[in-house]
Protein backbone atom coordinates (compact mmCIF):
# COMPACT_ATOMS: atom_id res chain seq x y z
CA UNK A 1 0.00 0.00 0.00
CA UNK A 2 1.37 3.37 -0.65
CA UNK A 3 0.15 6.62 0.53
CA UNK A 4 -0.98 9.16 -1.81
CA UNK A 5 2.41 11.28 -1.80
CA UNK A 6 4.70 7.98 -2.61
CA UNK A 7 1.91 6.65 -5.39
CA UNK A 8 1.62 10.17 -6.85
CA UNK A 9 5.65 10.34 -7.74
CA UNK A 10 5.75 7.15 -8.84
CA UNK A 11 2.91 8.25 -11.22
CA UNK A 12 4.85 11.79 -11.95
CA UNK A 13 8.28 10.27 -12.53
CA UNK A 14 6.36 8.05 -14.99
CA UNK A 15 4.68 10.53 -17.23
CA UNK A 16 7.80 12.83 -17.27
CA UNK A 17 9.73 9.67 -18.54
CA UNK A 18 6.95 9.62 -20.99
CA UNK A 19 7.04 13.26 -21.85
CA UNK A 20 10.59 13.70 -22.42
CA UNK A 21 10.96 10.50 -24.77
CA UNK A 22 8.00 11.46 -26.69
CA UNK A 23 9.33 15.01 -26.95
CA UNK A 24 6.72 16.69 -25.43
CA UNK A 25 6.63 20.32 -24.80
CA UNK A 26 8.24 21.16 -21.41
CA UNK A 27 6.59 24.10 -21.46
CA UNK A 28 3.46 25.08 -18.55
CA UNK A 29 0.43 25.55 -20.46
CA UNK A 30 -1.48 28.67 -20.24
CA UNK A 31 -0.64 31.20 -17.88
CA UNK A 32 2.80 31.37 -16.22
CA UNK A 33 1.16 30.14 -13.11
CA UNK A 34 -0.19 26.83 -14.37
CA UNK A 35 1.05 23.35 -14.96
CA UNK A 36 4.01 21.25 -17.14
CA UNK A 37 2.61 18.20 -19.38
CA UNK A 38 3.66 15.66 -17.35
CA UNK A 39 1.55 17.34 -14.31
CA UNK A 40 -1.23 17.37 -16.37
CA UNK A 41 -0.94 13.93 -16.84
CA UNK A 42 -0.67 12.52 -13.31
CA UNK A 43 -3.43 14.59 -12.10
CA UNK A 44 -5.61 13.68 -14.69
CA UNK A 45 -5.03 10.19 -14.18
CA UNK A 46 -4.89 9.98 -10.51
CA UNK A 47 -8.25 12.37 -10.66
CA UNK A 48 -10.39 9.79 -11.80
CA UNK A 49 -10.31 7.32 -8.79
CA UNK A 50 -13.97 6.61 -7.13
CA UNK A 51 -12.39 8.63 -4.49
CA UNK A 52 -13.53 11.78 -5.66
CA UNK A 53 -17.22 12.29 -6.66
CA UNK A 54 -16.40 14.13 -9.57
CA UNK A 55 -14.17 17.06 -10.84
CA UNK A 56 -15.01 19.25 -8.63
CA UNK A 57 -14.73 17.16 -5.64
CA UNK A 58 -11.22 16.34 -6.94
CA UNK A 59 -10.49 19.90 -7.75
CA UNK A 60 -11.04 20.91 -4.06
CA UNK A 61 -9.36 17.64 -2.39
CA UNK A 62 -6.18 18.87 -5.02
CA UNK A 63 -6.10 22.36 -3.81
CA UNK A 64 -6.10 21.79 -0.17
CA UNK A 65 -3.29 18.65 -0.36
CA UNK A 66 -1.63 18.50 -2.95
CA UNK A 67 -0.27 22.14 -3.37
CA UNK A 68 2.55 21.34 -1.68
CA UNK A 69 3.71 18.65 -5.02
CA UNK A 70 1.82 20.97 -7.65
CA UNK A 71 2.29 24.64 -6.40
CA UNK A 72 0.99 26.08 -9.29
CA UNK A 73 -2.42 24.10 -9.65
CA UNK A 74 -4.82 26.83 -11.15
CA UNK A 75 -9.11 27.14 -11.23
CA UNK A 76 -10.94 24.54 -11.54
CA UNK A 77 -12.47 25.87 -14.93
CA UNK A 78 -8.52 26.48 -16.13
CA UNK A 79 -7.21 22.63 -14.53
CA UNK A 80 -10.61 21.22 -16.72
CA UNK A 81 -9.46 22.87 -19.97
CA UNK A 82 -5.39 21.60 -19.76
CA UNK A 83 -6.57 18.48 -19.10
CA UNK A 84 -8.91 18.89 -22.43
CA UNK A 85 -5.68 20.31 -24.02
CA UNK A 86 -3.76 17.04 -23.53
CA UNK A 87 -6.53 14.59 -24.78
CA UNK A 88 -4.31 12.93 -26.99
CA UNK A 89 -1.26 13.21 -25.14
CA UNK A 90 -2.96 11.19 -22.44
CA UNK A 91 -4.15 8.63 -24.67
CA UNK A 92 -0.16 8.48 -25.33
CA UNK A 93 0.52 8.03 -22.22
CA UNK A 94 -2.01 5.11 -22.17
CA UNK A 95 -0.48 3.08 -24.92
CA UNK A 96 2.89 4.37 -23.39
CA UNK A 97 1.63 2.03 -20.73
CA UNK A 98 0.53 -0.82 -22.61
CA UNK A 99 4.36 -1.14 -23.89
CA UNK A 100 5.73 -1.06 -20.65
CA UNK A 101 3.74 -3.87 -19.43
CA UNK A 102 4.51 -5.85 -22.89
CA UNK A 103 0.85 -6.53 -23.19
CA UNK A 104 0.96 -7.45 -27.08
CA UNK A 105 2.76 -10.30 -26.14
CA UNK A 106 -0.49 -12.47 -24.72
CA UNK A 107 -1.70 -15.09 -26.38
CA UNK A 108 -5.09 -13.75 -27.16
CA UNK A 109 -6.53 -10.68 -26.26
CA UNK A 110 -10.91 -10.52 -25.13
CA UNK A 111 -12.83 -8.13 -27.46
CA UNK A 112 -15.91 -6.89 -25.90
CA UNK A 113 -18.28 -4.09 -25.75
CA UNK A 114 -20.32 -2.50 -23.51
CA UNK A 115 -23.05 0.63 -22.52
CA UNK A 116 -21.76 3.51 -21.38
CA UNK A 117 -24.53 5.50 -20.91
CA UNK A 118 -24.66 9.46 -20.90
CA UNK A 119 -28.12 10.33 -19.82
CA UNK A 120 -31.17 9.03 -18.92
CA UNK A 121 -32.65 7.24 -21.86
CA UNK A 122 -35.96 8.50 -21.63
CA UNK A 123 -35.16 12.36 -21.08
CA UNK A 124 -36.85 14.77 -23.48
CA UNK A 125 -34.73 17.17 -25.74
CA UNK A 126 -31.84 16.38 -27.36
CA UNK A 127 -29.42 17.13 -24.20
CA UNK A 128 -25.62 17.41 -24.31
CA UNK A 129 -23.68 15.52 -27.42
CA UNK A 130 -26.69 14.85 -28.63
CA UNK A 131 -24.83 14.82 -32.71
CA UNK A 132 -22.42 11.87 -30.81
CA UNK A 133 -25.12 9.56 -29.17
CA UNK A 134 -28.44 7.86 -29.48
CA UNK A 135 -29.95 5.46 -27.81
CA UNK A 136 -29.72 1.72 -27.60
CA UNK A 137 -29.92 -1.79 -26.46
CA UNK A 138 -27.19 -3.56 -23.87
CA UNK A 139 -27.94 -6.52 -21.49
CA UNK A 140 -26.72 -5.00 -18.54
CA UNK A 141 -28.08 -1.74 -18.73
CA UNK A 142 -31.42 -2.52 -20.98
CA UNK A 143 -32.56 0.70 -23.02
CA UNK A 144 -29.47 3.14 -22.70
CA UNK A 145 -28.66 6.76 -24.35
CA UNK A 146 -24.61 7.31 -25.01
CA UNK A 147 -21.72 5.67 -26.43
CA UNK A 148 -21.37 2.16 -27.19
CA UNK A 149 -17.48 1.39 -25.81
CA UNK A 150 -15.37 -1.34 -27.74
CA UNK A 151 -12.30 -2.73 -25.30
CA UNK A 152 -9.14 -5.36 -26.19
CA UNK A 153 -8.19 -6.92 -23.00
CA UNK A 154 -4.86 -9.00 -22.35
CA UNK A 155 -5.55 -12.18 -20.46
CA UNK A 156 -4.35 -10.53 -17.51
CA UNK A 157 -6.43 -7.60 -17.57
CA UNK A 158 -4.19 -5.17 -19.12
CA UNK A 159 -5.92 -3.14 -21.78
CA UNK A 160 -4.54 -2.53 -24.53
CA UNK A 161 -7.17 -0.54 -26.81
CA UNK A 162 -10.48 1.05 -26.93
CA UNK A 163 -12.83 2.76 -29.28
CA UNK A 164 -16.28 4.00 -28.79
CA UNK A 165 -19.42 4.94 -31.21
CA UNK A 166 -22.54 5.90 -30.86
CA UNK A 167 -24.98 3.16 -28.52
CA UNK A 168 -26.92 2.08 -31.95
CA UNK A 169 -23.52 0.75 -33.31
CA UNK A 170 -23.94 -2.85 -34.00
CA UNK A 171 -20.79 -4.73 -32.74
CA UNK A 172 -19.82 -6.20 -36.13
CA UNK A 173 -19.05 -2.57 -37.86
CA UNK A 174 -17.42 -1.40 -34.46
CA UNK A 175 -15.23 -4.14 -34.59
CA UNK A 176 -14.33 -4.07 -38.40
CA UNK A 177 -13.26 -0.20 -37.52
CA UNK A 178 -11.30 -1.04 -34.68
CA UNK A 179 -9.28 -4.21 -36.35
CA UNK A 180 -8.56 -1.03 -39.47
CA UNK A 181 -7.88 1.18 -37.52
CA UNK A 182 -5.34 -1.22 -35.40
CA UNK A 183 -4.27 -2.72 -38.89
CA UNK A 184 -3.39 0.96 -41.10
CA UNK A 185 -2.98 3.42 -38.11
CA UNK A 186 -5.89 6.31 -38.52
CA UNK A 187 -5.33 9.89 -36.97
CA UNK A 188 -7.80 10.58 -34.96
CA UNK A 189 -7.90 6.71 -33.76
CA UNK A 190 -5.03 5.86 -31.90
CA UNK A 191 -6.69 4.84 -28.83
CA UNK A 192 -7.13 1.11 -30.46
CA UNK A 193 -3.44 0.71 -30.06
CA UNK A 194 -1.58 -1.94 -32.13
CA UNK A 195 -2.40 -5.46 -33.40
CA UNK A 196 -2.89 -8.39 -31.36
CA UNK A 197 0.05 -11.24 -32.20
CA UNK A 198 -2.76 -13.86 -31.28
CA UNK A 199 -6.49 -14.45 -31.79
CA UNK A 200 -9.08 -12.28 -30.21
CA UNK A 201 -12.02 -14.01 -27.99
CA UNK A 202 -15.24 -12.21 -28.46
CA UNK A 203 -19.21 -12.72 -27.95
CA UNK A 204 -21.72 -13.30 -30.09
CA UNK A 205 -21.98 -10.19 -31.12
CA UNK A 206 -19.16 -10.77 -33.46
CA UNK A 207 -20.93 -13.20 -35.30
CA UNK A 208 -20.94 -13.34 -39.39
CA UNK A 209 -18.98 -15.47 -41.70
CA UNK A 210 -18.70 -12.90 -43.85
CA UNK A 211 -17.30 -10.59 -41.27
CA UNK A 212 -14.83 -13.33 -40.22
CA UNK A 213 -13.45 -13.93 -43.80
CA UNK A 214 -13.18 -10.37 -44.15
CA UNK A 215 -11.25 -9.45 -40.76
CA UNK A 216 -8.68 -12.76 -41.97
CA UNK A 217 -8.36 -11.47 -45.39
CA UNK A 218 -7.83 -8.28 -45.20
CA UNK A 219 -6.32 -7.93 -41.62
CA UNK A 220 -4.65 -11.12 -41.16
CA UNK A 221 -6.40 -11.44 -37.93
CA UNK A 222 -8.67 -14.10 -36.59
CA UNK A 223 -11.86 -13.76 -34.12
CA UNK A 224 -13.39 -16.32 -32.10
CA UNK A 225 -16.88 -16.16 -31.27
CA UNK A 226 -19.68 -18.88 -30.47
CA UNK A 227 -22.47 -19.04 -32.49
CA UNK A 228 -26.00 -18.83 -31.95
CA UNK A 229 -27.86 -21.57 -30.07
CA UNK A 230 -30.00 -22.47 -33.03
CA UNK A 231 -27.14 -22.73 -35.25
CA UNK A 232 -26.50 -24.97 -37.63
CA UNK A 233 -23.30 -25.53 -36.83
CA UNK A 234 -23.31 -25.87 -32.74
CA UNK A 235 -19.73 -25.59 -30.38
CA UNK A 236 -20.00 -28.62 -28.15
CA UNK A 237 -20.58 -27.33 -24.55
CA UNK A 238 -16.80 -27.71 -23.18
CA UNK A 239 -15.72 -25.38 -26.44
CA UNK A 240 -18.34 -22.98 -24.97
CA UNK A 241 -16.92 -23.30 -21.40
CA UNK A 242 -13.64 -22.69 -22.60
CA UNK A 243 -14.21 -19.96 -24.46
CA UNK A 244 -16.30 -18.24 -21.65
CA UNK A 245 -13.63 -19.03 -18.47
CA UNK A 246 -10.82 -16.94 -20.77
CA UNK A 247 -13.14 -13.87 -21.68
CA UNK A 248 -14.46 -14.11 -18.05
CA UNK A 249 -11.28 -11.44 -17.24
CA UNK A 250 -13.42 -8.49 -19.53
CA UNK A 251 -16.27 -8.47 -17.22
CA UNK A 252 -14.25 -7.88 -14.30
CA UNK A 253 -11.90 -5.19 -16.21
CA UNK A 254 -14.70 -3.27 -16.92
CA UNK A 255 -16.43 -3.40 -13.58
CA UNK A 256 -13.20 -1.78 -12.21
CA UNK A 257 -13.53 0.85 -15.14
CA UNK A 258 -17.26 1.42 -14.41
CA UNK A 259 -16.91 1.27 -10.38
CA UNK A 260 -12.88 1.93 -9.18
CA UNK A 261 -12.48 4.78 -12.45
CA UNK A 262 -16.38 6.06 -12.31
CA UNK A 263 -17.02 5.53 -15.95
CA UNK A 264 -20.45 5.00 -14.45
CA UNK A 265 -20.98 8.36 -13.46
CA UNK A 266 -19.76 9.92 -16.83
CA UNK A 267 -22.26 12.87 -17.70
CA UNK A 268 -20.18 14.84 -20.60
CA UNK A 269 -21.02 17.82 -21.44
CA UNK A 270 -18.62 18.47 -24.39
CA UNK A 271 -16.71 15.51 -26.57
CA UNK A 272 -13.23 16.49 -25.46
CA UNK A 273 -13.78 16.41 -22.40
CA UNK A 274 -15.19 13.03 -22.59
CA UNK A 275 -12.58 11.66 -24.43
CA UNK A 276 -9.94 13.11 -22.00
CA UNK A 277 -11.52 11.56 -18.99
CA UNK A 278 -11.69 7.94 -20.67
CA UNK A 279 -8.28 7.81 -22.10
CA UNK A 280 -7.75 9.00 -18.48
CA UNK A 281 -9.43 6.18 -17.12
CA UNK A 282 -7.57 3.60 -19.10
CA UNK A 283 -4.61 4.92 -18.56
CA UNK A 284 -4.93 4.95 -14.30
CA UNK A 285 -6.12 0.88 -14.76
CA UNK A 286 -3.15 -0.06 -16.53
CA UNK A 287 -0.91 2.19 -14.41
CA UNK A 288 -2.44 1.05 -11.04
CA UNK A 289 -1.79 -2.90 -12.84
CA UNK A 290 1.98 -1.76 -12.97
CA UNK A 291 2.39 -0.63 -9.38
CA UNK A 292 0.33 -3.40 -8.23
CA UNK A 293 3.42 -5.85 -10.42
CA UNK A 294 6.02 -3.51 -8.99
CA UNK A 295 4.80 -5.30 -5.32
CA UNK A 296 3.88 -8.67 -6.15
CA UNK A 297 0.55 -8.26 -5.31
CA UNK A 298 -2.45 -9.28 -7.39
CA UNK A 299 -3.19 -7.45 -10.58
CA UNK A 300 -6.46 -6.22 -9.94
CA UNK A 301 -5.97 -5.70 -6.51
CA UNK A 302 -6.81 -1.71 -6.50
CA UNK A 303 -8.80 -1.44 -3.34
CA UNK A 304 -5.63 -1.54 -1.05
CA UNK A 305 -3.21 -0.13 -3.48
CA UNK A 306 -3.81 3.35 -1.98
CA UNK A 307 -3.91 4.52 1.97
CA UNK A 308 -6.15 7.44 1.62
Amino acid sequence: MFDTDEFLTYLFVMADDFCIQHGIDKNRRGNPMSLYPSEIITLALFSQWDHFQGERDFHRYACLHLRHLFPTIPTQGQFNRLIRAQREEITRFFLYLVALLDARNGPYESLDATAVPTRDSKRRGDGWLWNLTDIGYSNRRGWFEGFKLLCATHPEGIFTGYGYGPASAKDQPLIDTFLAARHTPQPGLTSVGKPAFGPYLADRGAEGKSWHEAWREFFGVEVLNPPKRNSKHPWPKTVRKWLASHRQIIETVFDKLFHTFRLEDERPHAWDGFHARLAAKFAMHNFAIWMNKLCNRPNLAFAELIAW
